[in-house]
């Protein structure tokens, strides 16, 4: 199997012409990744553990399935990045998650590690055999680009409505980042976290507290197969991860300029998911959402050398992996509100490539437009998410009106 390629790797391919991670190192780049981090664990990982308290897991069970998702996304981010030489973000299933909040109770802690096995198993059949990529290849790059905006949308629009209950914390971030925007551009988003932190404690709104720090002690439980929570968990969360996931994911790197070989990442994270399923890990998939977070000009203005957010992003995974639930109270004492003001302006510049990409081609722009109304709706039909129903009703519109099925180009 080939590897991924970057845009311009020439050059970039293994052996001694590939680039060395020391020499491509940047601060931004670096803080890329740990804002991408940051974001996972202050928002999807409150919905793992909502998971884990409805499905009445004890502290251990809870602490290894932290530790599952995390290790998992620390790997494969950290491997892929660095053999792909693209800033390829991983994460844990987010609607898969959201899925096990209603369901997990209804079934044995065994059986459900079961589902996650099976889920993984047919997540990494379905990467390698290449039907999923070939499908996403099909999509028109207007429609790819507006699908990203769509995402994008709601984080943009969060900076300001975060003015509304916290004022100043959101409305330094906002300043912060573009005065620096304006001296120092390659530091804006460091800089303005750095006067966000100081807002927010300046008006007592940090309450980091962590007690004591120990290592997390992974719990292998020996999974129990059934019909019913094959149905209740692994199908659903099958369609969920590729649909609402993966398939964003994949956008994500091709909105960038990546040209990514779906079957090494649907793949590798299908394996990861299957290998840490009987410590609790439900589902490891390409993130989106953090992922343009990495792929944008805020990490690097040398998309080549933005793989060292995806390499960053992997070490905070498995840092914060290694000690369990522990660190997970540090992010959860930041306000949600500084949360979110640093991820809209770190997303900012993905969010502008999406637009331009979405309205470059006026016989594109209706479908387009489609797209991202459904994406940034936030419709969730079926138990999937507006992402993938965006590029559904967004292909719909184009063969409607352009009477034709065209494929994306390849990237150079």
């Amino acid at each position: 199997m080939g590897s991924a390629v970057g845009p311009a790797a020439e050059g970039g391919r293994a052996g001694a012409d590939r680039p060395r991670l020391l020499r491509d190192m940047s601060l931004s780049a670096v803080l890329a990744g740990f804002v991408a981090v940051v974001v996972s664990y202050s928002g999807p990982l409150v919905i793992v553990l909502s998971a884990a308290s409805a499905g009445h897991l004890d502290t251990a069970q809870t602490s290894s399935w932290v530790w599952a998702v995390s290790i998992g996304s620390g790997l494969t981010c950290i491997g892929l990045s660095l053999l792909t030489r693209m800033p390829v973000i991983t994460a844990w299933s987010t609607p898969g998650a959201a899925l096990l909040v209603t369901s997990l109770g209804a079934y044995s802690y065994a059986e459900a590690i079961g589902a996650f096995l099976v889920t993984g198993a047919v997540i990494t059949l379905i990467g390698l055999t290449g039907v999923f990529g070939r499908l996403m290849r099909q999509v028109p790059t207007a429609v790819v680009s507006a699908m990203l905006a769509g995402i994008l949308f709601s984080f943009g629009t969060h900076v300001f409505t975060s003015l509304k209950t916290a004022p100043s914390v959101a409305g330094s971030v906002l300043v912060a980042y573009l005065l620096a925007k304006r001296l120092l551009p390659r530091y804006a988003v460091l800089i303005a976290l750095a006067v966000g932190v100081v807002s927010s404690a300046a008006t007592s709104r940090l309450h980091v507290h962590v007690d004591k720090i120990e290592l997390a002690r992974p719990v292998f439980t020996t999974p129990h197969f059934s019909v019913a929570s094959l149905v209740g968990i692994a199908v659903p969360m099958i369609l969920a991860t590729l649909a609402s996931q993966n398939a964003p994911g994949m956008a994500v790197l091709s909105a960038s300029g990546y040209q990514a070989e779906d079957r090494l990442l649907i793949g590798t994270t299908g394996v990861a998911s299957t290998a840490l399923a009987p410590f609790g890990s439900h589902a490891i998939n390409l993130a989106a959402i953090t992922a343009a977070i990495c792929t944008g000009p805020e990490s690097h203005a040398d998309p080549r050398r933005r793989y060292v957010a995806g390499v960053s992003c992997g070490a905070f995974y498995l840092l914060i992996g290694a000690f369990g639930s522990t660190l997970v109270a540090f992010f959860a004492g930041l306000p949600k509100e500084l949360v979110a003001a640093i991820a809209g302006v770190a997303l900012l510049g993905a969010l502008a490539g999406g637009i331009t990409g979405a309205v470059k081609e006026e016989k594109d722009r209706e479908a387009a437009l489609i797209t991202f109304l459904a994406t940034a709706s936030g419709v969730t039909l079926f138990g999937i998410g507006s992402a993938f129903w965006g590029l559904v009703f967004g292909v719909a519109a184009h063969l409607v009106l352009s009477g034709q099925w065209r494929r994306r180009p390849a990237q150079a």
